[in-house]
């Protein structure tokens, strides 16, 4: 069977019924993709492709919703020792005695979550759980 031969004859057949590539595809129920490759493409496979992308965008969901979840608590964690920090601070109880560890831990805690939401809102983070995979997996096959 001579193909250029036979895709020049289904052409001028297409032509002289003014139909459109776009048009026999549908004509037949296949994909453009398909009429040029000039075979039909495995549904199942796309079936597997779409359920798998699913899968892996709930879970990127998910983990996206667990890590928000976290970065709230932090962050009203932080707001909560900020406020010790500041109510010591105007009470004058912040410039001696145990008060005053008091409220430098609460300030450290505050300065310590926002350093780390910032680090978790920003790509360094991913640089960073991605050095740390290297060493521990490093570590292991020294052993």
């Amino acid at each position: 069977m001579d193909q250029k031969k036979t895709g020049s004859f289904l052409r001028k057949l297409r032509k002289e019924k003014g139909y459109t590539q776009e048009e026999l595809a549908d004509y037949y129920g296949v994909d453009i993709r398909e009429l040029i490759d000039g075979e039909r493409k495995s549904e199942k496979v796309d079936k597997d492709v779409k359920e798998t992308a699913l899968k892996v965008a709930d879970y990127n969901k998910e983990e996206r919703r667990r890590l928000m979840e976290r970065l709230h608590i932090f962050s009203w964690l932080g707001v909560a020792s900020f406020t010790v920090f500041i109510v010591l601070e105007i009470l004058g109880l912040a410039e001696s005695g145990v008060t005053e560890s008091i409220a430098s831990v609460c300030a450290g805690f505050a300065y310590g979550i926002l350093a780390t939401a910032v680090l978790y809102t920003s790509r360094h983070m991913r640089a960073i759980f991605d050095w740390k995979r290297k060493v521990f997996r490093r570590g292991r096959t020294m052993r």
